[in-house]
């Protein structure tokens, strides 16, 4: 069955990622006492914000995912490099006024991490210090819980060093876990990303079992860090 254009550019979006990023950050807002409008704002700009990443990473990976999965949308022809372009486009002058919508320092922070996560997967995919951009676009999402509200009305407080931290730790057992497919292939063309260099050491099995364990104890962790120290 013949794939259109509009469904290969929402498989190019990494949907389950985007989905997830953005349910996890409105359920965030949720919890933190936020008003059903602004969650739903949570909700929009994160999923937006995610799908020029996802579309970003795609074009990115381009040569690679040739070689590696020739099923996906730009590598099996379904999808033509100028439309993604167009769309990513149209979701930075999309999101852009959204994040805006959450306040000046509130945007700052989101757009600041969407920044860091594109350049630096770009720079930094393959090699020991793929972690930095993981660690310090989830260490920013805090900044943007923290500041934001309807028309930036939101704390004035910036987020607890607790809980930044803890979301840098969250952003480093994410990227490990989302790596650990992908490892065998980035072993056949060399590639030295932590996560690799990692399970040379430890082996795949005990590398994905420490790294569950991680993520869900820094889970844990937050929502500790959020009942006693506060998110500001």
């Amino acid at each position: 069955m013949a794939t259109t254009p509009a469904l290969a550019l929402l498989r190019a979006a990494h949907p389950r990622q985007a989905v997830g990023t953005a349910t996890a950050l409105a359920a965030a807002a949720a919890v933190a006492g936020r008003p059903l409008r602004e969650v739903a704002l949570m909700l929009a700009t994160v999923l937006v914000g995610q799908s020029v990443l996802g579309w970003a990473d795609d074009l990115t990976d381009r040569g690679r995912d040739a070689r590696r999965r020739p099923d996906k949308p730009l590598t099996s022809g379904a999808l033509e490099a100028g439309t993604v372009w167009f769309a990513i486009a149209c979701g930075v002058l999309l999101v852009v006024p959204l994040a805006v919508a959450h306040g000046r320092r509130a945007a700052t922070a989101y757009l600041a991490l969407l920044a860091l996560s594109a350049i630096g997967d770009r720079l930094l995919h393959a090699r020991p210090l793929s972690f930095v951009p993981w660690t310090a676009s989830f260490a920013l999402y805090p900044a943007f819980l923290a500041y934001g509200g309807w028309n930036g009305v939101g704390a004035t407080t910036p987020p607890t060093a607790a809980v930044v931290a803890l979301a840098a730790a969250l952003g480093l057992g994410v990227h490990v876990l989302l790596a650990l497919p992908g490892l065998v292939d980035d072993h056949e063309e060399a590639e030295r990303s932590l996560p690799m260099l990692l399970a040379l050491r430890t082996g795949t099995p005990r590398l994905l079992l420490v790294a569950s364990v991680w993520t869900t104890l820094v889970v844990l962790g937050i929502l500790i860090a959020g009942r006693t120290v506060g998110l500001t």
